[in-house]
């Protein structure tokens, strides 16, 4: 399953991390642990933010996932599940079926 995990890291939390120049190491183990297949830092409703698509077997890994982001950096974090174009197909398909059925 593919997830977008957003973290939204407080700007108390990020400034405190900056300082003591754990920002980015913290943000450099966490990514070298998870593994993601692409990952942006942008800057969202006045906090840093990092967006991190990856691959996961199952919904158990999630507290693996966002636990190092909460205690690194008392983040907010959003798990969305991620479909690629490839994907499309058995997506359109779930989609008619449901149409079909509820529509």
């Amino acid at each position: 399953m593919r997830l977008l995990l957003k973290a939204s890291i407080p700007v108390e939390a990020g400034n405190e991390a900056a300082k003591s120049g754990k920002l980015a190491e913290n943000l450099q183990a966490i990514l070298e642990e998870q593994k993601p297949e692409a990952v942006y830092c942008i800057a969202e409703n006045g906090t840093r933010t990092i967006l991190v698509f990856l691959n996961i077997e199952s919904a158990a890994e999630l507290p693996k996932i966002a636990e190092p982001w909460f205690l690194a950096f008392n983040a907010n974090i959003e798990v969305t599940p991620a479909f690629t174009p490839e994907e499309m197909p058995e997506v359109a398909s779930a989609i008619e079926e449901a149409v079909k059925k509820y529509g």
